[in-house]
């Protein structure tokens, strides 16, 4: 087994551009990290490049046997600590991680019942958060304009808690005709504003985009102009507004509530 040692390898200089999202998005690629993300790409059958292993890692017995074979199907690449160390994303690495190929390929599916759209968010504590809550909810997909934060962040990924290999990120380089498009397909655009007549309460869940905007700065005027119902979230305390993923995730399990209620 060779042990790579020299930060200048190329393997290595590749993997290290993936941090940056222009070479995520060049190569379409991206980093997971840990045993639990790796034992779930596998399960998911997500596309794995490559896998790369710290020599420390395997000294320790850190991996089972069971995720050993597993591993041994895939190019693997073997390091020694202080190469893994430059480039993990994680303060306290368990000394394993992979190149995974995007999914993002997949059209949009028009036969969910609801589509989640985001315009400009940019927290990817949220995006992590939003996409697992659609994922709890199986809903398999997500629309995102072109300046949303990064859905292969290593950040967002990290939060994902796998969700990453389930939900379909398409990216919309002009979402406002993406939208358009949208509703074509019999699809008629929901946003929250403060300004809300209904309530997430009042309305049916049925062939509805649910667009959720910047955090600072809201929903887009482009696209409020062209949605056909604006919601609220009612609130009785002081706060105005909530956190885009807890909006999200709000609004997305009273659908739920409504389809258990119809099963």
């Amino acid at each position: 087994m060779q042990i790579i040692t020299s930060k200048d390898n190329e393997s290595i200089k590749n993997i290290k551009k993936l941090k940056e999202r222009k070479f995520r998005d060049l190569n379409n690629e991206y980093i997971i990290e840990g045993i639990k993300l790796i034992k779930e790409a596998i399960q998911e059958k997500a596309i794995i490049k490559r896998i790369v292993i710290c020599e420390e890692c395997l000294a320790n017995n850190v991996i089972d046997d069971k995720l050993l074979y597993e591993i041994a199907k895939y190019d693997c690449l073997y390091v020694n600590k202080k190469i893994f160390e430059s480039i993990t994303d994680v303060s306290n690495p368990q000394g394993i991680l992979a190149i995974v190929e995007k999914n993002n390929k997949k059209p949009i599916n028009y036969g969910e019942d609801i589509i989640v759209v985001l315009d400009d968010l940019q927290d990817p504590g949220n995006m992590g958060t939003i996409l697992r809550t659609l994922d709890s909810a199986n809903l398999s997909q997500i629309v995102v304009s072109k300046d949303t934060v990064d859905a292969y962040n290593p950040k967002v990924v990290r939060s994902t808690m796998g969700a990453i290999f389930r939900v379909n990120i398409i990216e919309a380089n002009n979402l406002v005709e993406t939208l358009k498009e949208m509703k074509k397909n019999k699809f008629k655009i929901m946003c929250t504003d403060l300004k809300a007549k209904k309530n997430i309460y009042e309305i049916d869940y049925n062939k509805k985009i649910l667009v959720i905007g910047n955090e600072a700065n809201g929903i887009s005027k482009e696209i409020l102009d062209i949605a056909d119902e604006k919601i609220i979230i009612p609130m009785l305390g002081k706060t105005e507004s909530l956190n885009a993923s807890v909006a999200t995730s709000i609004i997305v399990y009273e659908y739920i509530r409504r389809k258990i209620q119809n099963l």
